[in-house]
């Protein structure tokens, strides 16, 4: 995505939403809340699905969704490289746009992630399985422990498992201010944190996302429909993609994830810098993953997240708003968690998140103005990172 067609402000978001439902819903398929999602982000929107002539989803078919809705789409994309698929669609969204192939793109994602949970035989052709699975690497907590205990070694462990223990802590102090949020009633202490039971070491229970069922669902237009939609337009300033390996095994360096491209080449493109930006949304999967995003991505040096965290100042009334719905750790989290991250972005851009409200500059009469939005996919493998804008 070039840079000056970037600054343009010719790309919007213009409706974004969740299904009906969150948490555990036995009663509802994953193609449910992808419509639900859809249905309610078009109603967002003031728009209705004859408009949608693009769609874009990730680890389930086009096919299928655009039949279960009733869209007719002219453009279609599943790229699908985990989490970060739905940020990464974005640009592609807007590329296709540009090029005239669409003018109003449907991101929509749904997963009954916890009602289906079942072990699925692995294939034993598969790298993973073949040159993973035989050493007990059979899972993202294993996967994303063993990238964990590699930054321990290099950086420290307690000083490493206090900044998870921040980001946990703080996270679900903004989930306790989200009605949406599966932890909304349930506080936490960092006692409950340091006492909540193992997972994967160095991994507790509250290290790790939830797993729910959910949808998430983002419509993406031109500037002209956008002037006729029905609330303010969210303006796509620059985003950037990219993936450097698939197994863990592979991953160039254990702490240090793409986003130290991604990050950089978006924040270019759009034209900001890091001190620019009211809020940050980071693909939460795990606690250790917001740690080496936020380094990567250039908001602190390598090793230094912990102190960047430290004190609650990710936590509401902190000076760095992070993961304002509570995020994949404390809000949803039904397999891939991407699209909910544009979801909470779009609506603290247009003041629309009551009690978690984040102000500009602190200014209680002004909603942030610019946000950044980071995804992963994969073990580390992905990022798709977004600069997000309003007026």
């Amino acid at each position: 995505m070039a840079t000056q067609a970037s600054r343009e402000r010719d790309i919007a978001i213009v409706g974004v939403a969740e299904s009906d439902e969150m948490g555990t819903v036995p009663n509802k398929s994953s193609l449910q809340h992808h419509a639900e999602a859809a249905y309610n982000a078009l109603e967002d929107a003031g728009l209705s699905k004859n408009d949608v002539n693009g769609l874009f989803t990730a680890g389930f078919s086009t096919l299928a969704t655009a039949e279960y809705l009733g869209i007719q789409p002219g453009f279609t994309d599943s790229t699908y490289v985990g989490g970060s698929s739905f940020v990464i669609h974005v640009a592609h969204a807007a590329a296709a746009i540009r090029a005239g192939y669409c003018d109003v793109a449907l991101i929509t994602h749904g997963q009954a992630g916890r009602s289906t949970r079942a072990r699925v035989p692995g294939d034993a052709n598969l790298p993973g399985a073949q040159y993973e699975s035989p050493y007990g690497i059979i899972g993202a907590p294993i996967n994303y422990s063993l990238a964990c205990t590699r930054y321990m070694h290099e950086y420290g462990e307690e000083r490493t498992r206090q900044g998870m223990a921040e980001i946990a802590v703080a996270t679900r102090k903004w989930a306790n201010l989200n009605p949406k949020a599966v932890m909304h009633d349930t506080p936490m202490s960092f006692d409950d944190y340091h006492n909540s039971r193992w997972v994967s070491w160095p991994f507790h229970l509250v290290d790790c996302c939830l797993v729910t069922d959910s949808g998430a669902a983002i419509l993406v237009t031109t500037a002209e429909r956008a002037a006729g939609c029905r609330k303010q337009p969210v303006w796509v300033l620059g985003a950037a993609e990219g993936h450097d390996h698939n197994i863990i095994s592979m991953m160039p360096s254990l702490t240090s994830s793409i986003a130290r491209e991604t990050g950089p080449k978006a924040l270019e493109r759009a034209g900001l810098t890091h001190d620019d930006l009211d809020l940050t949304m980071i693909y939460d999967s795990f606690t250790y993953t917001v740690m080496v995003t936020l380094e990567s991505m250039g908001f602190c040096g390598p090793g230094e997240a912990a102190d960047f965290v430290a004190n609650q100042r990710t936590a509401p009334g902190g000076e760095f708003s992070l993961n304002t719905s509570g995020g994949g750790l404390s809000y949803t989290h039904p397999g891939m968690y991407g699209s909910f991250l544009l979801v909470e972005a779009v609506r603290q851009l247009r003041g629309e998140c009551g009690d978690r409200q984040v102000q500009h500059r602190g200014d209680p009469a002004q909603n942030p103005k610019t946000a950044i939005v980071n995804g992963t996919g994969g073990s580390l493998s992905s990022t798709g990172t977004v600069v997000l804008a309003t007026d």
